[in-house]
């Protein structure tokens, strides 16, 4: 147990060092950081004295160290922009995109799943042929694309639902939609390849010698086996989950980290970027923790494979 958590940390480091060297260096090779924030034809003086105050008036290297270190101990220091504490505006913002997030994840989970037993059945009919029609469009439109489309038809034409902001759960209903067309349009497919290709396996077979109905061996026998390399997909979603979140965010003005990114992005406020970035990839790893943890306790197989001594014997 201890050998492949300290792997996770070890990993969880690199990750999170890597990342925020990668932001380091798009921010110092756009130019002066301080342009996106300070008012044009500004003094040098002024331009001065802003970057004494952040810091840019030391070496490169120096910079490099002490934005790394505070990375890894989560002390991000103040937005360049208006002097908060980085760490705060995200946190702030956190439960706004979890809930967003949240709501995205049991739509894609949920349509992802039937439409992927509905398409793998072997029962065809012009359901079938619609549900797996849609899946490939889902996975074909841009969430941008997606989510200016649900505006205008359900906000701006019908009015059904608020095209933007954060007033209450109506609120959430357009962006969730968007986000979760992506992942649930590939998990139907992956649901719907994985039982047809497990509804030829040897126990399938002998399930339907043992007289058991169709339906009964689909829901009992395919179902249950197909879902584990969903689970691996959604796990490798959650990174992608936040990039969705970043573009339906500013479609829909919706106030959560993925809209404070991008305004940083903008303004290149490193430190709320920096921020940003560390929180996402501890979200993603630990999204990825739990993910593991739930396939190995579906899965025995995997605990065998992951635990000493209990492998298979050799032949």
């Amino acid at each position: 147990m201890l050998r492949p958590a300290l792997r996770r940390l070890i990993l969880l480091l690199m990750t999170v060092i890597a990342a925020s060297s990668l932001l380091f260096v798009l921010i110092h090779l756009g130019g002066d950081p301080i342009d996106g924030f300070v008012a044009p034809g500004s003094s040098p003086e002024v331009r001065q004295q802003v970057r004494d105050r952040i810091g840019l008036d030391r070496p490169l290297t120096e910079q490099y160290g002490v934005y790394i270190w505070r990375g890894l101990t989560g002390d991000f220091g103040e937005s360049w922009r208006d002097r908060q504490p980085a760490l705060a505006a995200v946190l702030a913002r956190l439960p706004t995109t979890l809930g967003l997030a949240g709501v995205a994840i049991v739509i894609a989970v949920v349509a992802g799943v039937s439409a992927g037993i509905m398409s793998a059945l072997p029962w065809p009919g012009p359901i079938q042929a619609a549900v797996r029609l849609l899946a490939m469009v889902g996975q074909a439109i841009p969430s941008f694309w997606l989510g200016t489309l649900c505006i205008f038809l359900f906000a701006a034409t019908l009015g059904w639902l608020p095209a933007s902001g954060n007033d209450g759960w109506r609120s959430v209903i357009l962006p969730a939609f968007t986000v979760a067309a992506y992942p649930g349009s590939v998990l139907a497919r992956i649901i719907q390849a994985s039982m047809i290709e497990r509804s030829s396996r040897p126990y399938v077979t002998t399930a339907r010698g043992k007289g058991l109905r169709e339906r009964t061996v689909w829901i009992r026998h395919v179902l249950p086996n197909a879902v584990l390399p969903a689970l691996g997909f959604m796990g490798v979603q959650a990174g992608f989950l936040v990039g969705g979140t970043i573009v339906v965010e500013s479609v829909f003005a919706y106030p959560g980290i993925g809209r404070l990114a991008l305004q940083a992005a903008t303004e290149r406020d490193l430190p709320v970027l920096h921020a940003f970035v560390v929180v996402t990839v501890l979200l993603v790893s630990a999204v990825n923790i739990v993910i593991d943890a739930v396939s190995r306790g579906i899965d025995p197989r995997q605990r065998q494979r992951s635990t000493p001594g209990l492998g298979a014997a050799p032949g």
